[in-house]
Order: structure tokens, then C-alpha cells, then sequence
């Protein structure tokens, strides 16, 4: 069983994901920061509840004023196709699993045919863990399959302040992703663009 740890929601523009956030789900994010490892910066806010304690929420996008990496970045950012549904606003791409035994987790899932990608290290600010990445920067059935993160330390609700918004359901069933929120705006489901035939 996987825990969830955090939703990942993406942007054209972390400018354009913060207004979409206010007016979609009544926040506006504050807290956040670069990724100089992947190109990228976010901003994320606390969505736990009784179901899904310790989980949050991260409005990603690449950052233009970070130089393109000499990889794939995570999420599908590079994919033009995406970023063409990302054209008509923010959305729900993947979510991530915490786990405490990354490298056992991923062999396991490997062995059983699921290629969630390598280990890198990850940081920002003081934050540190270690993710799975594929090569080809692609999220599995659409995002359905999560990556795998272990955190050394610090976790990201450590410090963050109640949201307003709590994580109240997530499906990742059938090879699609939703979630549905509770949020100052009423129930709010998001669900994740088909995935590629």
C-alpha cells in the first residue's frame, strides 16, 4: 500500500497555477522555491486530512529563469503535448508516494513490471529526498502510477499553514487520476488528462 504524499499540479506558468489556485480552490500559495536540479519552481500548500495526513499540494512549472537541464524534466513538463493541454489551464498530472525504503519500493515494483525510473537526489532550501525518475521524464498510464519520494528529515507540512483545502478522495484506479478537495470554494475534483494511447 502506498502512502500518498503529495498531488502534482501542472502549469504553463507557476504565475498562471497561482491564479488558477485562488480562483479555482480560494488560496492563494505562497510557500515554495526552485528546483535548479530539474529547471523548474513551485509553490504548495497543506491539503491534509484524517484520510490523507501529511499530504499537500504542488503547483509546478518550468522556471524560465533557471537553465534548461541536460535531462528530461519530471512530470511530462518537456512533452509539447501536454503543455498544449496545459494551454486551456493548470491541471492534475500525477501524484507521489511516500515511502520509507525507496531503492527495496522500486525494485519491488520493478520486478512486478513497473518501471517507476532511478533514484536522484532532490532539494529546496532546507528540504531534502530522494525521488524516482524515468529517463524520459514520462509519468506512467497518464500519471496514474506515482513516483516514489523518500524524504531525509524535514517534511514539507512541517512548516507549512493550514490551507483551507483538504485532500477529501483520490482514485488512481482504471489508469486515471483524480482527487476531489474540500476548499473555501466548495468540493472541487480534478482529474488528470487522459493518457496517451
Amino acid at each position: 500500500m502506498l502512502t500518498l504524499d503529495h498531488l502534482v499540479i501542472a502549469a504553463r506558468t507557476l504565475d498562471e497555477g497561482v491564479d488558477w489556485c485562488e480562483a479555482t480552490l480560494g488560496l492563494r500559495p505562497t510557500a515554495g522555491g526552485q528546483h535548479v536540479l530539474m529547471g523548474t519552481h513551485n509553490r504548495v500548500f497543506d491539503v491534509s486530512s484524517t484520510s490523507f495526513p501529511r499530504s499537500y499540494a504542488e503547483i509546478i512549472a518550468v522556471d524560465p529563469s533557471l537553465p534548461a537541464p541536460a535531462h528530461a524534466r519530471w512530470f511530462d513538463l518537456d512533452d509539447a503535448e501536454l503543455q498544449q493541454q496545459l494551454a486551456s489551464g493548470p491541471q492534475l498530472v500525477h501524484w507521489v508516494a511516500r515511502v520509507d525504503a525507496i531503492d527495496a519500493t522500486r525494485a519491488a515494483l520493478l520486478a512486478s513490471g513497473v518501471d517507476c525510473g532511478e533514484v536522484m537526489q532532490g532539494e529546496r532550501g532546507a528540504l531534502r529526498w530522494r525521488i524516482t525518475v524515468r529517463a524520459d521524464g514520462h509519468r506512467l498510464l497518464g500519471g496514474a502510477t506515482p513516483a516514489l519520494i523518500e524524504w531525509s528529515g524535514a517534511h514539507p507540512t512541517d512548516a507549512l499553514v493550514t490551507s483551507g483545502v483538504r485532500l477529501e478522495a483520490m482514485s488512481d484506479a482504471g489508469s486515471s487520476l483524480t482527487a476531489v478537495l474540500a476548499t473555501p470554494r466548495g468540493r472541487v475534483r480534478l482529474d488528470a488528462p487522459s493518457p496517451k494511447a
